[in-house]
């Protein structure tokens, strides 16, 4: 197996800012997954916000060599930098027959930054059915801002994806998605392993630029989803090119002239005077 980074390609971060989110299906080996069950079964010790990411896990754990893996390693690289640091991490679980789900939600106290994020690393390391009360999320919500629970009272929205996956999967997604951990029906626990990370440089051009021009990044960028209103949905496209545009520096990159028909200013020139 290859010890380098394996960067995100344009099309895929084009696919992140579009979604909220990034599935790495099956990409830990099982030996880290069952390392990875029974240490979550104790708990995790504790790591205090701030500390650089290269410095929180020890060698032998399994969180240092899930984050060590090449494909797990260049996605965090290339959507927050080579040096972020640890916000905080959790373990989330679902006890059998547990009977209850979270609300919908997103992380934290609302966060308006239009030109960063953080990343929230999901790691799941054993089979997630459609029984065990995979986490549900709704593509494509990350940039309209809520504040934790203002969105608890909604059960569900059309096209919102409940996670079913193979051992050993990742999910990053942006810290402002929306979604909830389902309830466990299932005999069997579940647990998932959260880890949120800090970027410490600014968020641009990080990944791997060589299709940055391919016509797939626009149409990533351009998806429409199912419970997007006709017309306050066209924002979501709107703040989509603004994030794009912060990403990679091009202050011209839109779609379908979102934004440039709205950032017109001429100015008054002294022969309008």
């Amino acid at each position: 197996m290859s010890t380098s980074k394996q960067l995100l390609t344009s099309v895929q971060v084009a696919r992140f800012v579009a979604q909220g989110f990034l599935r790495l299906d099956g990409v830990v080996p099982q030996g880290i997954n069952e390392r990875a069950v029974a240490v979550l079964t104790e708990g995790l010790p504790a790591v205090s916000y701030g500390t650089p990411l290269r410095k929180a896990f020890a060698p032998d754990t399994f969180v240092h060599e899930l984050l060590a893996l090449p494909v797990v390693a260049g996605a965090v690289e290339s959507l927050v930098g080579p040096e972020p640091t640890v916000d905080h991490q959790a373990v989330h679980v679902r006890e059998p027959y547990e009977g209850q789900a979270q609300p919908l939600h997103a992380d934290a106290i609302i966060d308006v930054r239009p030109d960063a994020f953080d990343i929230q690393l999901m790691y799941y390391p054993h089979e997630v059915t459609a029984g065990m009360g995979g986490t549900l999320s709704v593509p494509g919500s990350h940039l309209r801002r809520i504040n934790e629970t203002d969105v608890g009272r909604v059960q569900n929205l059309k096209g919102q994806t409940r996670l079913t996956c193979p051992a050993g999967t990742v999910v990053l997604v942006h810290h402002g998605i929306w979604h909830g951990g389902r309830r466990n029906d299932t005999a069997d626990r579940r647990s998932m392993y959260k880890l949120r990370l800090n970027p410490t440089v600014p968020q641009v051009r990080l990944w791997d630029l060589s299709d940055l021009h391919d016509p797939a990044v626009t149409a990533e960028l351009n998806t429409h989803f199912p419970w997007y209103e006709q017309a306050t949905g066209r924002l979501e496209i709107y703040n989509r090119v603004l994030l794009w545009r912060a990403l990679t520096g091009d202050d011209s990159f839109d779609v379908e002239y979102w934004v440039t028909r709205v950032s017109n200013r001429p100015t008054l020139t002294r022969s309008h005077a």
